[in-house]
Parts: C-alpha cells; structure tokens; sequence
C-alpha cells in the first residue's frame, strides 16, 4: 500500500474513533452504539497498520484484492447494522403500542371517575 493511502487511511480511522468519542462525550450518540463504531475505527487502524494482516485475511477467504475484502467486511458491517436497528425499532414500536394501550386503559378510567 502506498504511503499517501496508508496516511489517508490512519487519518480516516482516527477521525471515526475521535468522531464518536466527541458525539458520546456530548451526548448525541448513546454508548451502547458507540461501541461498534468504535471496534469498526479501530480494526480499519490495526489493518491499516499491520496492512500483512489484510493480505493474509484475504488469502484465507480466497478473495483476489485486499480491497474486495474490504467491500466485502464493509457489506457485511452494513447489514449487521440495518439488522441491529430493525430490532431496535421493533422494540420501540411493541413499547409504543403497550404505551398507547396502557394510556387508553387510564383516560378510560378517568373519565369513569
């Protein structure tokens, strides 16, 4: 890997870890969620660093390119995180309905009295 790439990647991976870190610290992202944005941040840095590992990565799952393993940890990053939010949304919407049942039941309830 080149020494621009290698930069440019360093300089990516650290501005996701400090990114998130600063969004934690401010409260804008919870830190359940900030735990997997952290772990993506830094295994881009330990493969950008240790650039051997991503080559013998790829070599072990029979990809031609280490950036097609990249795509490929990237894909898979995406759909662990779509799957990871339709949980969390279906969550809210069953504590929405119960909410909205259990308001009901005491307007109900009011309005008797």
């Amino acid at each position: 890997m080149s020494f621009r790439l290698t930069l440019l990647s360093i300089l990516i991976s650290l501005s996701i870890m400090f990114g998130i870190v600063e969004l934690v610290r401010r409260g804008k992202l919870k830190e359940e969620y900030s735990f997997l944005w952290l772990l993506t941040g830094f295994v881009l840095f330990i493969l950008t660093v240790r650039y051997d590992l991503l080559v013998k990565l790829t070599a072990a799952i029979g990809v031609i390119t280490p950036v097609n393993t990249l795509f490929f940890f990237g894909l898979l990053f995406v759909i662990i995180l779509c799957l990871h939010y339709s949980l969390k949304i279906s969550q809210l919407a069953t504590q929405v309905k119960t909410l909205a049942q259990k308001v009901a039941l005491l307007e109900a309830k009011d309005e008797k009295l």
